[in-house]
């Protein structure tokens, strides 16, 4: 994704395959949102790349994406620090939308530090258009090491955990908050859903414990 990087934007966050009907055709789908601010769908039957778009406002080190998939690289190397990292993505069958916990931040000048004025953001993503449909700021500090991940349900929850801590339950259509747990731990992982007796639950590791939850 990233050529030649010499800035940290090693491509290490999740792939979702998707299996919907693309632009009126059904697709065999690739969902990638990159650590160097591009959100990419690529056919993964072939490999032809089908979209490629910045999923921040601030992109500044590539000008875009050409056909081939490669950057068109700029001269200006400062946006993003960190879009995207480990933490899981998903897709919705239910709305059709992409869900990614992304990083507004830039790279100081002359320092090559981050600025420290990001702001961390859950957004939803068009995967036809790559828009922002909507788009929910996160409280906390956004350099802390708390990249979460999110987890779409079938009964149309969207599962995350907060930078400063709550564990939160959401409308994958609109992003309005539903339901939230304080653990008062900064939260890192990605949350899972299992079924057992008939019954579904979501798990998540909150610093040094495993806190389950019956839906």
């Amino acid at each position: 994704f990233t050529p030649h990087d010499v800035k940290d934007r090693d491509a290490t966050e999740p792939n979702v395959l998707v299996d919907v009907t693309y632009k009126g055709k059904p697709s065999k789908l690739l969902l990638h949102a990159d650590r160097n601010g591009f959100f990419y769908v690529l056919d993964r039957a072939n490999g032809k790349l089908l979209l490629a778009k910045p999923f921040l406002r601030r992109v500044d080190w590539a000008s875009g994406i050409g056909p081939d998939g490669r950057p068109i690289v700029t001269d200006a190397h400062g946006c993003p620090s960190d879009a995207a990292n480990w933490d899981a993505t998903t897709y919705s069958p239910e709305t059709g939308l992409y869900y990614v916990m992304a990083l507004e931040e830039c790279v100081g000048k002359p320092t090559g530090y981050p600025d420290q004025t990001g702001q961390r953001f859950l957004r939803a993503l068009n995967i036809e258009t790559g828009d922002i449909v909507w788009e929910v700021p996160q409280p906390g500090p956004a350099r802390a090491k708390t990249w979460t991940g999110v987890l779409a349900t079938a009964g149309g929850l969207l599962f995350y955990g907060q930078p400063n801590g709550g564990f939160t339950a959401a409308d994958q259509r609109t992003g309005k908050t539903l339901w939230r747990f304080p653990t008062n731990v900064r939260m890192k992982a990605s949350p899972m859903t299992f079924a057992l007796g008939g019954k579904q639950y979501i798990v998540v590791a909150a610093g040094p414990n495993i806190l389950c939850f019956g839906l």
